[in-house]
């Protein structure tokens, strides 16, 4: 495979690290978290958590399964390297 091909997952890899670590402290926690501050922590008792949570929710799992994808990726182009090598 090319080296372009690992360039690829890597900057991938390092863009989806970034993302995956702001989606994740967005999260409300017990304490509120930092997505009160941009308003997803406003949200009625009653109706459980806002569609803005489930939202974020939904690109923290995309985020990371683009990101297990990377890494995965990348484990297989350095393991056909290492047999192409030897």
């Amino acid at each position: 495979m090319p080296i372009w091909f690992a360039y690829t997952l890597i900057v991938l890899l390092v863009i989806t690290s970034i993302l995956l670590t702001l989606l994740i402290l967005l999260h409300r926690g017990k304490g509120g978290g930092l997505s009160s501050m941009f308003g997803g922590g406003v949200s009625s008792s009653l109706a459980g958590s806002s569609v803005a949570e489930k939202n974020l929710d939904r690109y923290t799992v995309l985020v990371s399964v683009v990101w297990f994808a990377a890494i995965v990726g990348l484990g297989l182009w350095l393991r056909l390297q290492m047999n192409s090598i030897s």
